[in-house]
């Protein structure tokens, strides 16, 4: 009895250990794959649209799509270029699903260009936020064996991510609707800016150690606990601009606080000894948080 009982436990072991393994190669395709990026693009521009008073789905999932078009290129390039070698044999291993995803959204795009109501000339506004995207990794010019790009010219790094996602998620989904744009909607864009800024410094601490020091990130040009204080600033001015807005309500300002404390949070146990999920996903999620809070309250 104790022999059938003992072999029972260790298929009930194996399977449960399989069984993990399955759910954590979803999760891994989930987040290196750019699926949750993208959704973190969809929700934080409806977080915009609710903002401002609008429900429609279709600029959302616009932003989603391009997301994970141009964050595959991103990856693509800079394993090419032998710049994330850690992913370099996972990327290769799924490249047919990561293809498939990336035809897929192409074809998502398409359709809600040529097939809805959506407004084509709305395009235009996200050409300089696709200029710096494009160029974020290709080399914009060479100064004698350095390539100069977005992402290692010195210190333009995280203000060209922020910008770029500031632009595709305020300014790209409020013309497209045809909002006007007054100083609330550039206030909006500029506390933006901020966020993001303060929620990928832990994606520069984290790699601190592993960033070229041409690169000269924040952690690398004041230390890791100087950039938790500036991003904790930031945090602060971004929550202070609320309080420039017409007819803002107090719930809009609570939350504003609610996300600023919790990004102070996830600063403050940012560490170079963080795995990539802290970033990659935690981090991530925080406009999915902003988002459900709007939502529900």
């Amino acid at each position: 009895y104790s022999i059938l009982l003992t072999k029972k436990l260790r298929i009930l072991t194996n399977s449960y250990f399989c069984f993990m393994n399955y759910l954590k190669r979803i999760f891994d395709f989930y987040i290196f794959s750019n699926l949750h990026v993208g959704l973190v693009g969809f929700f934080i521009t409806k977080i915009t649209l609710l903002k401002f008073g609008y429900l429609e789905n279709l600029t959302p999932l616009f932003v989603m799509f391009s997301i994970v078009i141009s964050y595959n290129f991103i990856r693509l390039y800079e394993i090419k270029s032998n710049q994330l070698n850690w992913l370099k044999v996972w990327f290769f291993k799924h490249k047919k699903s990561l293809l498939i995803l990336s035809v897929l959204s192409i074809l998502g795009l398409v359709y809600i260009v040529l097939f809805t109501n959506f407004n084509q000339k709305s395009i235009y506004i996200l050409l300089p936020f696709a200029f710096i995207t494009v160029f974020y990794v290709i080399p914009l010019f060479n100064v004698g064996k350095l390539e100069v790009s977005f992402r290692n010219f010195p210190a333009i790094k995280i203000l060209s991510i922020a910008i770029s996602w500031a632009g595709i998620s305020v300014l790209f989904p409020l013309f497209e609707i045809g909002y006007s744009f007054t100083n609330t909607v550039y206030l909006e864009f500029f506390q933006r800016i901020l966020f993001i800024i303060a929620i990928t410094i832990p994606f520069d601490i984290r790699d601190v150690q592993a960033d070229s020091t041409t690169l000269k990130t924040l952690p690398q040009l004041v230390g890791v606990n100087n950039s938790k204080f500036i991003g904790m600033g930031l945090l602060g001015v971004f929550i202070g601009l609320d309080f420039f807005k017409q007819g803002i309500s107090q719930i809009t300002i609570l939350i504003s606080i609610s996300i600023a404390i919790i990004s102070t949070l996830f600063l403050l146990f940012s560490s170079e000894k963080k795995s990539r999920y802290y970033t990659s996903f935690w981090v991530e999620s925080i406009p999915i948080i902003w988002f459900v809070l709007i939502y529900l309250i």
